[in-house]
């Protein structure tokens, strides 16, 4: 018994110990585990205060992205106390508080660690966030001190009883800086804000202290890393210039400028750290050249057109005056679509020389051919043109040229004998298509021509793929043409073409900016000079498809043949509402009413009028928006003369928005 009693004595402790260490390990494996939570942060009753709240809590940032255990989350709420403080203090609230209770247990309550670990993983944990405001500090005493110039002076733009919000103080630091670095103070320094609070009359006095110096000029100025780019091209399109007063924006204005001749993937600016002896101001511009060569593959789908597959080949700099050689080749009407009979080819070469004879004006060279086979008619063509762009202003530039197309098409007969007659059909009639007895006759053209653009952009995007979010983007097109052919034609050809953009966060419609857009478009045409059938088809106005009317296949809308295939008019009118929404970081969806029509005479209000409607989906990439949208035409077409009725349904893929 007493052996026995000395056995029980002696493995007790032990037995108690293992004990201890097994509560311990288990503890350690639960608080190992990720701790669900749901976060919630009270109304401050104040939209742009919530918003700043809500993007600085990590309480509400991470739960999904950074899982915690236990004792991870209670870390993450007390550091929230700190952030969250910040924030209020950041907009006047000096006197705030935060408080953070986990299931109602206050933080530094030794009960919540033992809450936390008795858990079940499932089991979401409440987290909760007031916040204590107290009074709203404003400012006091606002001093700007230093030898400072009046322009400078009155840019700070502080004002005594404003509320104390930290960022328009910073900014306030800011303007002064930038207004003595915009008038010749090329090594100024402004401190840092100096704030004392004055808690019995809740103000902030504010001071900042700002040591202008000298003002100077431009020195030298240095250009590094050009390789094939010559220097003498670089400085002709300089915007500043040895002797130049300083000018921190309008460095950053022509450094801008540089970049955006789009052979530089980099331009830097950097200041020499003291003058040169001669008292001015010396700049070392660096570029980094793109790659002299890059090749492309394009791809889109319509169920009207098919599919086309193509690839592109860019040479850069082949003079060293940022000139460049574009080569497409694209193969079209893959697939057989709704609206073409055969596959095509487009290939096309484009030389282009910015800056040519003078600043911001752009010769280009092209050079193409074209086959396809449509409903509305078979071509084949070869162009060739000539023209110069100038660019007015950051948002207007036009355009004039010179171009030559030497084209045959095949197109059914004129219905009426008269008509027929004068164009010449009667002596050209070819094959009908397969599977149908309608006449066909080939037209051979030459035509001649001089067309003119004005355009107007304030979108600040200029790439056709870009995703415009506001501003309103025209284009006037005149183009003069003299058609060589039976029978021969003078006509003019006037294309108006417009689209704006509402961001709907502006209007008060949504929550956060540049995800809501509001898209607008509107398209109108005139052909004056000669009449339907004496225009050759391809300048004929036709419309549907993806540029129009979405839902009714690609040239279906307008005049038509007897077996409904299209004709073509001599006018067109056609508008868009679209809506945009982002949804997450790469997704959105559109939906959208296309209506218009095309008449036969130079009325452009005649016509039968048809409206499309659809909803599509975006992917955004680096490059644009990849686009996928599905319409229905809302009127379709029936009856015993129509041989190829519309179809109940287009679907459009590409890249880059409908426009």
């Amino acid at each position: 018994m007493r052996a026995g009693r000395r056995g029980g004595g002696r493995f007790r402790p032990i037995g108690r110990a293992l004990g201890l260490l097994l509560l311990l390990a288990s503890s350690a494996a639960r608080s190992a585990d990720p701790q669900p939570y749901k976060a919630k942060l009270a109304d401050t009753r104040d939209s742009a205060l919530n918003e700043a709240l809500q993007s600085t809590s990590d309480l509400l940032n991470l739960r999904k992205s950074a899982p915690v255990g236990p004792f991870g989350l209670i870390g993450r709420a007390q550091n929230d106390l700190n952030r969250l403080k910040i924030v209020l203090e950041s907009v006047g609230y000096y006197q705030g508080s935060v408080s953070i209770t986990i299931d109602s247990l206050p933080l530094d309550d030794p009960r919540l660690g033992e809450e936390l670990s008795n858990r079940s993983a499932k089991d979401d944990a409440q987290v909760e966030v007031s916040f204590n405001l107290g009074p709203l500090y404003h400012l006091g005493t606002v001093e700007l001190t230093g030898d400072v110039p009046p322009k400078a002076a009155n840019s700070l733009q502080l004002k005594t009883g404003a509320p104390a919000v930290a960022a328009d103080v910073l900014a306030a630091a800011g303007r002064v800086r930038q207004t003595l670095a915009d008038n010749g103070y090329a090594y100024a320094k402004v401190d840092p804000p100096r704030a004392k609070e004055n808690s019995s009359e809740k103000v902030l006095n504010v001071s900042i202290h700002a040591t202008p110096g000298k003002r100077y000029q431009l020195g030298e100025l240095h250009l590094t890393g050009l390789k094939t780019i010559n220097e003498s091209h670089v400085r002709k399109r300089l915007l500043i210039h040895s002797g130049d007063e300083y000018n921190a924006s309008a460095i950053e204005v022509a450094r801008r400028d540089l970049l955006a001749v789009g052979v530089f993937t980099q331009v830097n600016v950097e200041l020499a750290p003291k003058p040169d002896p001669d008292g001015r101001v010396p700049l070392t511009i660096q570029f980094r050249e793109r790659k002299p060569h890059a090749v492309g593959l394009t791809g889109a789908y319509s169920s009207d057109l098919g599919a086309s597959v193509g690839v592109n080949w860019l040479k850069r700099e082949i003079t060293g005056n940022a000139d460049s050689l574009a080569l497409s080749a694209d193969v079209i009407n893959l697939g057989g679509g709704t609206a073409s009979n055969g596959i095509g080819y487009d290939l096309n070469g484009k030389y282009s020389l910015p800056d040519w004879k003078t600043r911001d004006q752009t010769l280009q060279v092209q050079l193409g051919a074209l086959k396809q086979s449509l409903e509305a008619y078979d071509q084949k063509a070869v162009t060739t043109g000539v023209s110069v762009i100038r660019k007015l202003s950051s948002i207007w530039s036009v355009s004039a040229g010179v171009a030559a197309e030497r084209e045959q098409i095949i197109q059914e007969s004129p219905p009426d004998a008269i008509e027929s007659a004068a164009v010449g059909c009667t002596s050209n009639i070819v094959a009908p298509r397969p599977g149908t007895s309608e006449p066909r006759c080939t037209y051979n053209y030459t035509l001649l021509s001089l067309p003119l653009s004005a355009t107007y952009n304030t979108t600040g995007q200029t790439s056709p793929l870009a995703d415009a979010i506001k501003g309103l983007r025209t284009t006037l097109m005149l183009t003069p043409t003299f058609s060589l052919g039976h029978p021969s034609a003078k006509f003019v050809v006037t294309q108006l073409t417009a689209s704006t953009y509402f961001d709907l966060q502006k209007l008060g419609l949504a929550h956060d900016p540049g995800r809501s857009i509001l898209a607008l478009r509107a398209l109108g045409g005139l052909a004056a000079g000669a009449t339907q059938f004496s225009l050759p088809p391809d300048q004929r106005f036709y419309a549907g498809g993806s540029g129009t009317i979405r839902g009714y296949r690609y040239q279906s809308v307008g005049p038509l043949f007897p077996d409904g295939n299209p004709i073509g008019g001599t006018a067109i009118n056609a508008g868009t509402i679209e809506y945009r929404q982002r949804i997450g970081a790469a997704l959105g969806f559109a939906t959208f009413v296309d209506a218009g029509n095309v008449s036969r005479n130079l009325n452009p209000l005649k016509g039968d009028l048809k409206v499309g409607v659809g909803a599509g989906v975006r992917y955004y990439t680096p490059l644009g928006p990849l686009r996928v949208d599905f319409a229905v035409p809302l009127q379709k077409r029936k009856g015993p003369n129509v041989s190829n009725p519309d179809d109940s349904f287009e679907v459009y893929i590409g890249l880059g928005q409908a426009f």
